[in-house]
């Protein structure tokens, strides 16, 4: 069911005059699903629902689907043509916005929160209406958890930790009865383990052997290629509750299918921690000193790091993304690079801790989950990995 009050608290915290949710062809899915509206509803003509601060929001719906938007609080404008529906946002939108900005779906910096298309900018603009982005609301919608989520998200991410060892027990035990043991396999009996616990996942877990560690975002075709013995063996698996509001949690662990690893390995992964758990003294830092950490320069701090250690080149991914009922969320990312976020990690925020390195001939990243909970950055769901695992 809709919060409208949830909402409107957001936009008066952010000082915005309002905030437009809009799609055609359900374009918008971050409008559907914060409407909680039927992404296969019929939608073949734009549809614009506005929620203002205070008072009843604004339904503006074409004449032949004037219905749907039915289930939604608030009063109903009827459109036919462009002409009508700009003298709409002339005279019924335009004079509650109190000159402040109408807050849209699209960031600059942000593409995955993009999908305010452009000719419906220069509709808005063309009435007198300045627009802002809704990244910064959308933080405080879901980026932000309340205690039933956190719930959620801990219980799936107490899971995760759980299946960690089970799966590196399953490696070993394969490889130490010659069973020709591949990625995939490892792969399913992951998926096998997410089952058995009621947990669901948007892509199957990574699971790479050598060098395909050394592709952050490597997926296994089929069976995948042989887990070898003295070699890096890379697990990311990411799973959420079996309802529709749950909260993911992602972890990630470096192990090696032997008994001694190599030095060189030991040291980067070792560098590799200190960048992680640095990370989390940065945060707790800056929050004992009044300072809120933004994820851009969160990610900078980590960069540096990894940079003075000698690993600049190999770095090729943010520090971490936000968490929600997507994987990749809708809040604050760790990132100053390639999708700067200069937005706060407030109370409530949930995000992944992943620096990762990455070479030609093995990848490593660790991840953990963290909460901003009482002003204080909580690591998620177990004990964070010290030691790569062996055998």
């Amino acid at each position: 069911m809709l919060n409208l009050g949830r909402l409107q608290e957001a936009i008066l915290r952010e000082k915005s005059g309002g905030w437009l949710f809009s799609t055609l062809r359900g374009r918008d899915s971050l409008s559907l699903s914060i409407l909680h509206l039927n992404r296969s509803g019929q939608n073949t003509r734009p549809w614009y629902y506005l929620v203002f601060p205070r008072g009843e929001p604004l339904k503006i719906v074409h004449a032949i689907e004037s219905e749907i938007l039915k289930s939604l609080p608030g009063e109903t404008e009827v459109y036919a043509s462009r002409e009508e529906l700009s003298a709409l946002l002339r005279e019924r939108v335009l004079p509650r916005l109190g000159g402040l900005p109408l807050a849209c779906q699209y960031s600059a910096d942000l593409p995955i929160i993009s999908f305010l298309d452009h000719g419906t900018l220069l509709v808005l603009e063309a009435a007198g209406i300045t627009t802002v982005s809704s990244a910064s609301l959308l933080q405080r919608i879901r980026g932000i958890l309340g205690e039933e989520e956190i719930l959620s998200h801990s219980a799936a991410a107490r899971s995760l930790y759980e299946i960690v060892p089970a799966a590196w027990g399953f490696v070993r035990s394969s490889m130490a009865a010659g069973d020709g043991l591949r990625e995939g396999d490892v792969r399913d009996f992951i998926l096998r383990e997410f089952a058995a616990r009621g947990l669901e996942t948007d892509h199957p877990p990574i699971v790479a052997s050598g060098p395909n560690s050394g592709d952050p975002h490597y997926s296994a075709a089929g069976r995948g290629d042989p887990v070898l013995p003295d070699a890096v063996l890379q697990l990311d698996l990411w799973a959420r509750e079996k309802a529709p509001e749950s909260i993911y949690a992602d972890i990630s662990w470096v192990g090696f299918t032997g008994k001694n690893p190599p030095d060189r390995l030991l040291g980067d992964f070792a560098t590799l921690v200190s960048a992680r758990d640095g990370v989390l003294d940065f945060i707790a830092r800056r929050l004992r000193e009044g300072k809120i950490p933004s994820g851009a320069e969160t990610d900078l701090w980590a960069r540096n790091f990894l940079a003075q250690a000698g690993h600049g080149p190999a770095l090729r991914h943010r520090t971490g993304h936000g968490i929600d009922r997507e994987v990749h969320g809708s809040g604050v990312n760790l990132d100053s690079v390639e999708f700067p976020d200069r937005r706060l990690l407030l109370e409530g925020s949930l995000f992944s801790v992943e620096p990762g390195i990455y070479f030609s001939d093995y990848g490593l990243r660790t991840e953990v989950d963290v909460l901003i909970r009482e002003n204080r950055p909580l690591v998620t769901g177990g004990e964070p990995q010290r030691g790569i695992l062996t055998f």
